[in-house]
């Protein structure tokens, strides 16, 4: 892994973080409503990019990925209904769990073979994330429980999608960006009914937050790292997130700091480096 690569993949899991804190204070104290929240959030992340692309000159115009952009729908609008429903650190546990599955499954099926160090770091990272999060999975319900499942699974489809793309990663987030909002529009006007409509300047500041710094610029940045990255490599460096998210936490939403924070965190970001280190060529 190159040095470019690893300053990437770092500012990617930074940007992921701050989505996740984000998305707790609007939607924790019912700033914003889940559905407009994730509108807001796709169509906001898809204008930063398009804005960022014309400031930058022209580029090669990316083809379109019906799939990448199905998956980003899926699971932003997944991430949003679900944490109305269930705790954040069961939120954390289902959605990286789901990744993973998704993502190391794919590269196993694919041909990928983790060398005895990956699997050492796997297993350690996610004994911190189980450490870090199961105390909370008493409060959540099945379907919480089964959107963030689906939001795991599509985000692991659309971190897949990235590692096949050659062409220019700003470019493609874009497009995808741009096509993932009539797929959000339709579905914030089919759950209007369910969904009661619900949104404060605060509200709609976080998700334009959200949106165009840590969705779109995030997730340019992480197609750019993901051309380097395997697919266990991929879904290890996720693990991250929660530990981050939850210091986040800590520090802006006023969450308690405790040993267990510190030492699961420790154990994720270990397993993380360990299997990086070791699946060196």
């Amino acid at each position: 892994m190159t040095f470019r690569t690893v300053i990437l993949t770092a500012a990617a899991m930074a940007a992921f973080a701050a989505n996740s804190v984000l998305c707790r204070a609007a939607l924790g104290p019912g700033l914003v409503d889940a559905a407009t929240f994730t509108t807001i959030r796709i169509a906001s992340g898809a204008f930063a990019l398009a804005l960022l692309l014309r400031v930058r000159g022209p580029a090669a115009p990316a083809s379109r990925d019906l799939r990448a952009s199905a998956g980003l729908f899926v699971y932003a609008l997944g991430f949003s209904l679900a944490y109305v429903r269930i705790p954040a650190a069961l939120g954390a546990l289902l959605l990286f769990g789901a990744v993973q599955v998704t993502m190391v499954g794919r590269g196993l099926a694919g041909g990928e073979r983790p060398r005895p160090a990956e699997w050492a770091g796997l297993v350690l990272s996610v004994s911190g994330l189980l450490a870090l999060t199961l105390p909370g999975a008493r409060g959540g319900d099945l379907a919480g429980t089964l959107l963030m499942l689906g939001a795991g699974v599509a985000w692991g489809v659309y971190s897949l999608t990235g590692r096949t793309n050659r062409g220019d990663p700003l470019a493609a987030t874009a497009t995808r960006f741009a096509w993932a909002v009539p797929m959000v529009l339709l579905a914030s006007l089919v759950a209007a009914p369910v969904v009661p409509f619900r949104v404060t300047p605060a509200g709609f500041l976080l998700a334009v937050a959200s949106g165009a710094i840590a969705s779109g610029f995030g997730y340019a940045i992480w197609y750019a790292a993901l051309r380097d990255l395997t697919a266990t490599r991929a879904a290890l460096v996720q693990l991250s997130v929660p530990p981050l998210a939850a210091f986040g936490g800590v520090a802006f939403l006023g969450e308690e700091v405790s040993l267990r924070l510190g030492l699961s965190a420790a154990a994720i970001l270990g397993g993380i480096a360990l299997a990086v280190a070791g699946g060196k060529r």
